[in-house]
């Protein structure tokens, strides 16, 4: 049985689509992300390659998103243009209310830094220093003093549960205990996303779960999360699941008509 269509989810489907067509207007503060038929290609082989072919996405304060899509969907080349590693070809891209999609590749980097807090498959922590160095690192970067420094890491991973754990060492933490120092050092900037890149491509099931409902915990504490993935059951966990097709968007449900789409198996 599909989940029913309220009238609530009728009224936010209408928001979005008013705020993605507004084309030069700067959404109001509510809108952490919006994307205005942007679209991305690029030459390969002697060929061009579309990519994205006029992608709106709008995304509110707070929300948690994934985007899923199989491989060759366009996914990747979105989550890049999310996190200001690469700019549209055409269209509008609005983060935190400045028009990213025109800027500088200079004033870009200095956005990606204040705004985005990246979570990648492979953990990339440093092997000799603790999890409280690791999440300081990002901090160390942008010249806060070291009490400071520590201060907020350790805020951190109180926020992902390693609070205990802070003085550990990679190499004497779990996998799932390293994403966790991982997650937190993308926190510590108090970034306005949170965009995790196949978070889980490393982990076992059980793990996996683990790491979800750290996600879910950072949702419920207001944190505006975005999630790629190629994994359905992954998405599921998500209150949104974007899905692309041919560098499109293919569908735009909440969690639970997604889960029960993906209970019928479809």
């Amino acid at each position: 049985m599909s989940a029913p269509v309220t009238p609530e989810s009728l009224t936010v489907t209408a928001e979005r689509r008013v705020v993605t067509s507004a084309q030069g207007s700067a959404p109001d503060k509510n809108w952490v992300i919006v994307t205005r038929a942007i679209t991305r290609q690029y030459e390969m082989g002697g060929e061009i390659v579309r990519a994205l072919r006029g992608v709106d996405l709008a995304v509110r304060r707070n929300e948690y998103v994934a985007i899923m899509g199989p491989s060759g969907s366009g996914k990747s080349t979105l989550m890049n243009l999310i996190g200001c590693l690469d700019t549209p070809s055409s269209g509008e891209y609005w983060l935190n209310g400045q028009q990213v999609s025109k800027m500088t590749d200079d004033a870009l980097a200095q956005v990606r830094n204040k705004e985005i807090g990246f979570v990648f498959q492979t953990f990339n922590l440093l092997p000799r220093a603790t999890a409280l160095q690791n999440v300081e690192l990002p901090l160390v970067y942008a010249g806060i003093s070291s009490g400071e420094r520590k201060r907020r890491a350790a805020e951190a991973l109180e926020k992902v549960q390693l609070g205990s754990r802070m003085t550990h060492k990679p190499n004497e933490l779990s996998g799932g205990q390293r994403q966790r120092v991982a997650i937190a050092r993308a926190l510590v900037n108090e970034p306005s996303i949170l965009l995790a890149d196949e978070p889980t491509g490393n982990l076992d099931s059980q793990t996996s779960e683990e790491i979800m409902r750290v996600f879910e915990g950072l949702a419920e504490q207001g944190q505006t999360v975005i999630m790629v993935t190629h994994e359905p059951d992954i998405a599921a966990h998500a209150r949104r699941v974007v899905v692309l097709r041919d560098g499109v968007i293919a569908s735009d449900d909440s969690g639970d008509v997604f889960r029960s789409r993906l209970g019928q198996g479809h």
